[in-house]
Order: structure tokens, then C-alpha cells, then sequence
């Protein structure tokens, strides 16, 4: 499972387009026609990285270069 380092604060997501929502930050992808494609979800308790996504597997890369970035910035983590 991956998880946002403890260490790092969450308000560094927004540069990778995440935005505030409640208790959660959150990176929504919408098609052209206005419809999600991939949802990420990061709760501010536990940190975890929560990955919502519809429809068919076309979006594999760009969800993978995401993940990516966060992983390549150091602030990801792989947890059991």
C-alpha cells in the first residue's frame, strides 16, 4: 500500500494539482466530456493513498506518471 511519508506536509500535494477537500486531499481527472476518469484520495489522518477509477484502463498512464512524480519528489512510501 502507499502512503504519503509522515513527514511531509500535505499541503505540498497542491503542486501536483491536489486540492483540499474536508478531511482529504484529492486529484480528480475528468474526460473531455466532463466525466471522471480516476480519482486519487490522501485522508489527512492516516495518509494513505486511496485510488478511485472508472471506466476502461486507457487512463493507466497518466494515473502511473502521477504516482510517479510523487514517488520520484520523496514522498510516497510503500506500507504492509
Amino acid at each position: 500500500m502507499l502512503k504519503i511519508k509522515d513527514n511531509v506536509d500535505l499541503k505540498e500535494l497542491e503542486k501536483f494539482g491536489f486540492k483540499k477537500e474536508y478531511n482529504q486531499y484529492q486529484f480528480t481527472r475528468i474526460t473531455d466530456y466532463g466525466i471522471p476518469m480516476y480519482c486519487i484520495f490522501v485522508t489527512r489522518k492516516h495518509k494513505y493513498i486511496q485510488i478511485k477509477t472508472w471506466g476502461s484502463c486507457m487512463i493507466a498512464g497518466k494515473l502511473q506518471d502521477l504516482l510517479y512524480n510523487l514517488i520520484k519528489a520523496d514522498l510516497v512510501e510503500v506500507v504492509e
